[in-house]
């Protein structure tokens, strides 16, 4: 198998085309072996030439509440009552601990999302 490193944007771009051509390849055989070491390759790269950026706590709250069809009030358990509810979704009031433990635990939303929160709007 004839791979290197990944260590300039030619060699990205040369992966890149490579593993194209190998999609079709089958697990276990040596061409899915290499697409897999391809794969793992540009990941390492992507990760730290294309850092992406984790949402902040309301987005990431939003964006699970869009996914499973939930509102405000199902958030309740998770929150607090439903004044509180909206006081989070509007970024008037930040997460307490319990509250990103609840809704890491409940909705399955990375911590490291809920600990990245914006300021509350009164203070912007």
């Amino acid at each position: 198998m004839d791979i290197k490193p990944i260590k300039t944007k030619a060699d990205y771009k040369a992966a890149l085309k490579a593993v194209e051509s190998l999609m079709t390849a089958k697990a276990r055989t040596p061409e899915g072996d290499r697409l897999d070491v391809l794969v793992t390759l540009i990941e390492a790269y992507e990760r730290q030439h294309f850092p992406m950026d984790l949402p902040d706590a309301v987005e990431a709250i939003k964006f699970r509440m869009e996914q499973q069809g939930l509102t405000a009030k199902d958030l309740e358990p998770l929150i607090g009552r439903s004044n509180r509810v909206y006081e989070v979704l509007n970024r008037k009031r930040g997460l307490t601990l319990a509250m990103i433990q609840k809704l890491h635990l409940g909705l399955g939303i990375p911590a490291e999302s809920l600990l990245r929160q914006s300021a509350p709007a009164a203070a912007r």
